[in-house]
């Protein structure tokens, strides 16, 4: 899973979606991260390979991921520089909420799972 970029701001993860993942197109998140911060690196290498597994009504195809800098940006460095990384949806409301924080021993399987679960309970 080399070769991730932060410099990317963000990703989408396109794959033939089924009826009842057509509806979640729209889910967006959020991780607070920082360059050289090896918990965020593992965090977004394992949100890649989670995105990748489909074949039931929680995948998370379709699913955009922003990355954001926490250096870029004062107000993010204050409110996160002890804490990332950071994972939060934007809910339909257009407010950020911030998601419960994984274990970095969570498997890419259980992952997914989690995920599929926290965006749907929106």
């Amino acid at each position: 899973m080399a070769g991730l970029s932060s410099r990317l701001p963000q990703w989408a993860f396109p794959r033939a979606v089924s009826s009842a993942a057509a509806t979640h197109r729209n889910r967006r998140l959020v991780l607070y991260s920082k360059p050289g911060c090896c918990l965020c690196d593992g965090l977004k290498e394992k949100l890649q390979a989670a995105f990748l597994i489909g074949g039931d009504a929680s995948s998370l195809a379709g699913t955009l991921l922003e990355v954001r800098d926490i250096t870029s940006n004062p107000e993010w460095e204050k409110a996160y520089q002890y804490e990332i990384p950071v994972l939060a949806r934007i809910k339909d409301d257009g407010l950020e909420e911030v998601l419960p924080r994984m274990s970095m021993r969570i498997s890419v399987e259980q992952l997914h799972k989690k995920m599929g679960a926290l965006l749907d309970d929106s």
